[in-house]
């Protein structure tokens, strides 16, 4: 049986990283990064893939600074829109599926039932607006193309919520977070590997053009983000914390260049359904992260 040729673009990421592990068993996989392939440079994402010709193109690759994106626009459109765009058209033109990476962020977290794919979005900075953008840009290429839109990335390697968590609670007695936004925390390991099992079930291009559009993909159950950091810090040894007070606070006590969405939970029944999938609670992947 022949492989499939896999080019993944961002490779050194939370879910590029896991992607990597998870798919070089499965793939003739090929990785790229930066500056190998500079975004702000379009001729050399087209050229990865005339290069590579993969039958299955992955961008794990973003532009996530959103505080940053208020100030750097232009730059967080060339990664987040302008690159999936090219990709798309070149998925297109080698008759290639294109699975991107989008966000939560894309919706303005005003519900307060999960999101479905259907939902309006209102983004509410850059981020989510040149996020959104991308999405937008790859369902006008028409390419075959799954979009994943995740939430509250976190895992055991880069900069995440729950490293940070545990770094500031060996380093304080007591820590204040935000108590009124909620969402889903999702590992970087269950998104790569939900990402190859969704993979596995396309048959064909033909299934893969009935499969295409935009999904969910997230943890079950939700939590804030005073709940998570609880959980993370009272899983840790007494000895390897200093840390023993949790505050909760409002959004209000804690402001940042730009607003979050104040409800991030998603729905991805779509997901499931579509490739016999069952999404795990977040809880359950906290507790293999941190069996580590």
């Amino acid at each position: 049986m022949t492989l499939p040729r896999i080019l993944l673009f961002g490779r050194i990421g939370q879910v590029g990283w896991e992607l990597r592990r998870t798919l070089s068993p499965l793939c003739d996989l090929a990785c790229v990064e930066y500056p190998e392939v500079d975004f702000t440079k379009p001729a050399t994402v087209r050229q990865a893939i005339a290069g590579a010709r993969p039958q299955i193109i992955i961008n794990a690759a973003a532009y996530t600074a959103v505080d940053k994106a208020e100030t750097e626009v232009a730059l967080a459109t060339a990664v987040n829109a302008t690159a999936p765009a090219i990709m798309a058209e070149e998925a297109k033109k080698l008759g290639a599926l294109l699975v991107h990476y989008s966000t939560d962020y894309v919706y303005d977290g005003a519900k307060t039932t999960p999101y479905v794919e259907s939902d309006p979005t209102g983004p509410l900075g850059a981020y989510g607006r040149t996020k959104l953008e991308g999405d937008q840009a790859i369902a006008a290429v028409d390419c075959n193309h799954l979009i994943f839109r995740l939430c509250w990335v976190y895992g055991a390697r880069g900069a995440n919520f729950m490293l940070t968590m545990q770094r500031f609670a060996r380093e304080r007695e007591k820590l204040r977070v935000v108590a009124d936004q909620f969402g889903s925390p999702s590992w970087s390991r269950m998104i790569a590997e939900t990402t190859a099992l969704a993979l596995a079930r396309i048959q064909s291009p033909d299934h893969a053009a009935k499969l295409k559009g935009v999904y969910h993909l997230c943890s079950s159950g939700h939590t804030s983000w005073h709940g998570f950091a609880s959980a993370i810090i009272q899983a840790m040894p007494e000895t390897e914390r200093k840390c023993r007070e949790i505050e909760a606070i409002p959004t209000s006590a804690y402001p940042t260049p730009t607003q979050r969405p104040a409800y991030s939970v998603m729905s991805c029944a779509k997901l499931e359904k579509a490739f016999g999938l069952r999404l795990p609670d977040w809880k359950h992947c906290l507790d293999l992260v941190l069996e580590r």
